[in-house]
């Protein structure tokens, strides 16, 4: 959605509310430093005076939320739907909840920009961060190489290792899910050429394994110097909350990702931002939080 409309509907509905703000206090999983989701999450803390909890990503983000040690936490819809299922790498249903759907995962593989490899099917023996142990990205990448039958040599790194590693020559490629441009990503194509495979070959495969909602999105052309935009996988992303989280916290912070939504965008976004209604609710196989689906319709009017 444009910056421009995203304003228009937040200053609209800023006028009709005068419900009471989140409570202070609250701490908010994000994912590595260098990510989106530590951005996203540092704008979001500002805006309820809440703190940002550094982690590897998703499958930390949930335990996080589910033990209580976070309030909310960010996490890929592919993973936040295997919780709620019970499904690997969870060993039970977790009883979590979704404020909101607020923006689009990138699947992004990266390579050295002469690097032999084109395509998925190139991984075949090469040596391949699939990104921190429990991340989303580490989750979705053993996921894409059990689809295209190839296997890899895996190792799991943080992004900031896997950055220093592949500029090293000590990796060959690796994966990292998140908004684009990602600052780590971008900080490694000022100082190494690199170079972004198209993952949608893969797709079909995935989709037929998993009921994820995996789509077809599109990197822009120079997010990271490529000549042209490159196709990949895309993910959506959630705000989770506990089940228990009362209804009137979750209703404050529903209505903040609706009115402070320009706040809430970093201003190297160039992808597909949601933070409006429609998308919002749109949170598949994990149910809204009753009290952010009240804020919601009261919002909606």
């Amino acid at each position: 959605m444009k910056r421009r409309t995203v304003l228009a509907l937040a200053l609209g509905l800023a006028a009709c509310s005068s419900a009471e703000e989140p409570p202070r206090g609250m701490r908010i999983a994000a994912g590595e430093p260098g990510g989106f989701y530590v951005e996203f999450a540092r704008l979001l803390a500002r805006t309820l005076d809440a703190r940002v909890l550094n982690t590897t990503g998703s499958h930390q983000n949930i335990t996080a939320v589910n033990s209580g040690r976070a309030t909310l936490g960010l996490s890929l819809s592919d993973v936040a739907e295997a919780a709620v299922a019970g499904d690997a790498p969870f060993d039970r249903p977790l009883h979590l909840r979704a404020i909101g759907r607020v923006y689009e995962n990138y699947m992004q593989l990266v390579v050295a920009a002469d690097s032999p490899i084109r395509s998925v099917d190139d991984l075949a023996g090469r040596r391949i961060s699939l990104g921190a142990e429990g991340s989303g990205a580490a989750i979705f990448g053993d996921r894409l190489l059990k689809a295209a039958g190839v296997r890899a040599r895996v190792s799991h790194h943080e992004l900031s290792d896997a950055t220093r590693q592949l500029a090293a020559g000590k990796i060959e490629a690796l994966l990292w899910s998140g908004a684009v441009p990602t600052p780590a990503l971008t900080a490694l194509s000022g100082s190494h050429e690199i170079r972004l495979i198209d993952l949608t070959e893969a797709l079909p495969t995935l989709l037929d394994a998993h009921a994820a909602a995996y789509h077809r999105v599109v990197i822009p052309a120079r997010t990271y110097g490529n000549p042209r935009p490159v196709p990949t996988i895309g993910v959506p992303n959630l705000l989770l909350a506990s089940r228990d989280l009362p209804a009137e916290t979750a209703a404050a912070v529903a209505r903040v990702l609706v009115q402070q939504a320009p706040r809430l965008v970093p201003a190297s976004a160039l992808g597909t931002q949601y933070l409006e209604l429609r998308s919002l609710i749109a949170t598949g196989n994990v149910s809204l939080h009753p009290g952010a689906a009240d804020a919601y319709r009261e919002l909606r009017g």
